[in-house]
C-alpha cells in the first residue's frame, strides 16, 4: 500500500495579538487536516493573547526578532524549516518579509502569502511587497479588490492569486456569560482594535444621538489599543459628549464570543476594510449588525438583506440604524439569523480550509512539475 507523504506547513505571523490576521493564522494551523499536513506556527516578533488558542500538536517557533532585518532570526527559521522538513511557508500579512527571505535560503520552501491588508488600497505602495510577493507560489487575498491589486499592481500571474474570505471558529457556549455594563436588549458591541481606519470616533458621535433617544443603550468597545494617541482621542470624545455612562472600553479580551452572546447589536464604523472578521464573529453569535459600506462589508451583509449598511463617516445615519434595531427586537432576531445562515453557507471553517488546502496542493504540483521539467515558474 502506498501512503501519501504528510507535508509540513508553517504559518508565519508577526504576533499572536487578538487581531483578524492572527486569528486566521491560528485557526488554519488548528484545522489543517492532519492526515495530509503537519502544522507549525512561527511568530517573528512576539506571542500574544491568542497563544493559548493554538492547538497542542502545532509545532511552535518564536523568533523574537529585534529589528526588521535580523539575520540571526532568519538563520533560526531556516534551520527549523530544514530540521522539520517544512515544505510550505504560509506568511500572513507583513510577515511576508521574514518568510520571503527565509524561502530564499536552503532548503528553499515554497512561499504562500496571505494578504490581509485592510487600509484603503490607494494608500498602499506596491514597491515594498513586490519583490518578495512575486516569488510566492500562491497569493491568498481576503477580499476581491486585494486579489485584483496583486494581479494589477504586483504583476503576479492570475493563476497564482485567489480570493479566499476570512472565517472564524466560535467556541461552544461555556458557563455563565461575563458580567457586562448595560442591560439585556440594549447592548451594542464593536469588536475592532483601536486604529484610525476603524473610525470609533464616528461611532462615539453616533452613540451620543442613540443615548439621547434610548437611555438604556450601552456601547461596548472590544479591542486592543496599539495606537495610544488614537485611544486618547476616543476617550476625549467620550468625555466631551458626556457618554461615560453609555460607552465602555473593554480593551483586549479573550472571551469575545461570550461577550457577543450577551449583546444585542453588532456594529463596525470603519472607513476602510478588507473582509472584516468581526462581521463573521457577529454572525456566529446571531447578532443583528450595522456596518459601513466599505471593503466587502456589503458582501457579508448580502447588500443589506442580512444586516444594515450605512455610509462611512456619517454619525447621523449610523445612529438611525442602531436605533431602528434597538427598538425592534423581532427584526433584530430575524436579521441575526439571516446573517448566521449566510456565514454558515459562505464563510464556514470547512469551506475555507478546503480552499486553502487546494492552494497548497496546487503549489506542490507546480513544484513537482518544475522539478520534472527542469525549469522555474514564470
Amino acid at each position: 500500500m502506498t501512503f501519501m507523504k504528510r507535508v509540513g506547513v508553517m504559518h508565519v505571523t508577526d504576533t499572536l495579538d487578538a487581531g483578524g490576521t492572527e486569528r486566521v493564522a491560528v485557526n488554519l494551523c488548528n484545522l489543517l487536516p492532519r492526515e495530509r499536513f503537519r502544522a507549525y506556527l512561527c511568530t517573528t516578533r512576539r506571542d500574544g493573547a491568542l497563544a493559548d488558542a493554538v492547538a497542542p500538536d502545532v509545532g511552535r517557533l518564536r523568533l523574537a526578532r529585534r529589528w526588521r532585518f535580523d539575520a540571526a532570526a532568519l538563520r533560526r527559521l531556516a534551520r527549523f524549516v530544514r530540521a522539520h522538513d517544512i515544505e510550505i511557508l504560509h506568511a500572513h500579512g507583513s510577515a511576508l518579509f521574514v518568510a520571503g527571505l527565509a524561502a530564499l535560503l536552503p532548503p528553499r520552501p515554497l512561499l504562500v502569502w496571505h494578504d490581509h491588508f485592510g487600509l484603503p488600497l490607494e494608500t498602499r505602495s506596491a514597491l515594498l511587497d513586490r519583490p518578495l510577493a512575486r516569488r510566492a507560489r500562491g497569493v491568498i487575498a481576503v477580499s476581491q479588490p486585494l486579489a485584483d491589486w496583486s494581479k494589477q499592481r504586483l504583476k503576479i500571474p492570475a493563476e497564482r492569486v485567489r480570493y479566499v474570505p476570512n472565517f472564524v471558529c466560535a467556541p461552544p457556549p461555556n458557563g455563565r456569560p461575563p458580567a457586562l455594563p448595560g442591560a439585556a436588549g440594549a447592548r451594542i458591541v464593536c469588536v475592532a482594535n483601536l486604529r484610525p481606519q476603524k473610525d470609533h470616533l464616528t461611532l462615539v458621535r453616533a452613540m451620543a444621538e442613540v443615548a439621547r433617544a434610548h437611555t438604556a443603550a450601552h456601547l461596548l468597545l472590544v479591542g486592543a489599543s496599539p495606537d495610544a494617541s488614537y485611544r486618547a482621542r476616543i476617550e476625549e470624545e467620550i468625555a466631551r459628549l458626556d457618554l461615560a455612562r453609555s460607552v465602555t472600553l473593554l480593551g483586549e479580551r479573550r472571551d469575545v464570543h461570550a461577550i457577543l452572546r450577551a449583546c444585542d447589536v453588532g456594529v463596525l464604523s470603519s472607513v476602510a476594510e478588507g473582509l472584516p472578521l468581526a462581521l463573521i464573529e457577529y454572525a456566529t453569535a446571531s447578532l443583528a449588525t450595522v456596518a459601513t459600506r466599505v471593503g466587502q462589508c456589503a458582501e457579508v451583509l448580502d447588500e443589506g438583506r442580512a444586516g444594515m449598511l450605512v455610509p462611512a463617516r456619517e454619525p447621523g445615519r449610523l445612529a438611525a440604524a442602531l436605533l431602528s434595531l434597538l427598538s425592534a427586537p423581532a427584526e433584530r432576531a430575524a436579521l441575526g439569523e439571516l446573517l448566521r445562515e449566510r456565514a454558515r453557507q459562505l464563510y464556514s471553517a470547512d469551506a475555507i480550509v478546503r480552499q486553502v488546502c487546494e492552494i497548497y496542493e496546487q503549489v506542490l504540483r507546480a513544484k513537482n512539475g518544475t522539478a520534472r521539467n527542469g525549469r522555474g515558474l514564470h
